[in-house]
C-alpha cells in the first residue's frame, strides 16, 4: 500500500506542478483585476509556444498521467474500506481533471491558439479569442483544486490507516515488553477456624 499512496501522491503532485507553470498567462487573466488586452495577449502568445512543443513532452506526459490512474485503480482493487473511500474519490477527482484536459484544454489551446495572428502591442485583443483565453485559465483552476483534493484525500488515508493502528501494539512494543507471563494469584496465609 504504500508503494502505491507514494506513486499516486508523486504522480499528482508532478501534474499540479505542471499546471502551476501556466501561472504565467493564468494570473494575468484569473486574478488580475481588470483583464487588458495586454494581458489578454501574453497570456495567448504562452499558449501559443506550448503548441509548438516536440511531440513527445506530450507523450511523456500521457505515460504519467497513465500510471498515475492505473496505480490508483490497482489500489482501488484492494478491496479495503479505506481504499473503497479515499481511492474511490481519488478516482472522481482524477477522472474529472483528465476529462477536464483531454475534451476541453487540449483541443482548446490546439484549435485556437496554433496560429495567432500578427499583432502590435497596442491593438485590440481578437473577440473570437477572448472566450477561449479565459476558459483555458479556468479550467486550468479547476483542474488543479482536483489535483489538490487527490493529495489531501491520500494524506487523509494515510492519517485514517495510522490512527487505526495505534490501538494495536506494534512489533516494537511487543519486543519492549518482552514475553508476557501469566499472574500468579496471590495467596494469602489461611488462618485457622476457630471452633466451638
Amino acid at each position: 500500500m504504500g508503494v502505491r499512496a507514494s506513486i499516486v501522491v508523486c504522480i499528482t503532485s508532478f501534474l499540479l506542478g505542471s499546471l502551476f507553470t501556466h501561472w504565467i498567462a493564468d494570473s494575468l487573466t484569473l486574478w488580475k483585476s481588470p483583464v487588458t488586452d495586454e494581458h489578454l495577449w501574453t497570456a495567448a502568445l504562452y499558449y501559443s509556444i506550448l503548441t509548438k512543443a516536440p511531440i513527445e513532452l506530450l507523450y511523456v506526459l500521457f505515460a504519467i498521467v497513465a500510471l498515475g490512474g492505473t496505480t490508483i485503480f490497482w489500489s482501488f482493487r484492494d478491496g479495503e474500506a479505506g481504499n473503497l473511500m479515499f481511492d474511490g474519490g481519488s478516482i472522481v477527482l482524477y477522472g474529472t481533471t483528465v476529462m477536464m484536459y483531454l475534451y476541453s484544454v487540449i483541443p482548446n489551446v490546439v484549435a485556437k491558439f496554433s496560429s495567432l495572428p500578427q499583432y502590435q502591442i497596442d491593438e485590440p485583443f481578437p473577440r473570437l479569442l477572448r472566450s477561449p483565453t479565459l476558459d483555458l485559465a479556468s479550467n486550468h483552476l479547476i483542474c488543479s483544486v482536483a489535483l489538490t483534493g487527490i493529495l489531501i484525500l491520500q494524506a487523509g488515508r494515510w492519517w485514517a490507516e495510522l490512527s487505526d493502528g495505534d490501538d494495536e501494539p506494534t512489533y516494537f512494543q511487543e519486543k519492549s515488553e518482552g514475553p508476557s507471563t501469566p499472574a500468579e494469584p496471590i495467596s494469602q496465609p489461611h488462618a485457622p477456624i476457630p471452633t466451638l
